[in-house]
């Protein structure tokens, strides 16, 4: 374990903590999946960010450090397939956290990404004592909807131009679970087959405003 962080698994599937020396192995597959993975990336407004992994590495063991993130990698069969991140960790009145992460193409379908999620957030629920958990995605990634639809999250909201990604400011439908919703624990959950896919649902009126182009003021 490092700085708290736990490694946690079922099956074939791992999150550890990260580390430095996970730096050549990311990055790898990071380059091999470009064409799988630019258009869901978070980028910077300013310009163009360095590819730099083992510089990003260190600054989520920063954050992991001052205790408002989890940093994980997620492996299958202890080959790494991805990242995991638990950001904007935070207690008091709030306790509260968000979730982003990546898998490589070629691990698609396997389940990773739900597992993954489920286990981070039950471990944030149960061992951090965090009362909510929030995921944001893109309207056009109908992967990662599907994986908050199998998980039950409930749908909460639109929110317009939330994060810069692929070079643009873009809509998001925002998703969360409070821990009082799930007792039993996000994983059990699913496995039991007693997650209210219904609770994803996206309105209609969402997905035609998030289909259409932000009316800006014109400078």
């Amino acid at each position: 374990m490092a700085y708290g962080i736990p490694t946690l698994g079922e099956g074939s599937i791992t999150i550890r903590a990260i580390r430095v020396r996970d730096a050549r192995a990311l990055e790898q597959e990071l380059r091999d999946n470009r064409g799988w993975l630019r258009k869901w990336e978070a980028t910077s407004p300013v310009g163009p960010a360095s590819f730099d992994v083992k510089s990003s590495i260190r600054g989520l063991l920063q954050q992991s450090r001052a205790g408002t993130g989890l940093p994980f990698v997620i492996e299958y069969d202890g080959e790494v397939a991805g990242q995991l991140n638990v950001s904007s960790i935070t207690y008091g009145s709030l306790a509260s956290a968000s979730i982003g992460y990546w898998v490589s193409e070629r691990f698609a379908g396997k389940g990773l990404t739900p597992t993954a999620v489920a286990l981070a957030t039950d471990y944030c629920f149960f061992q951090l004592g965090l009362h909510r958990m929030e995921i944001c995605i893109r309207p056009e990634n109908e992967p990662s909807l599907r994986v908050v639809e199998k998980l039950g999250f409930r749908y909460e909201q639109l929110r317009r131009r939330y994060i810069h990604i692929d070079g643009d400011w873009r809509d998001h439908f925002c998703f969360a679970l409070t821990v009082e919703e799930i007792p039993q624990g996000v994983y059990r959950r699913w496995q039991s087959g007693q997650a209210p896919e219904q609770d994803a649902h996206i309105p209609p009126a969402d997905r035609l405003k998030a289909s259409q182009p932000m009316n800006l003021p014109r400078r």
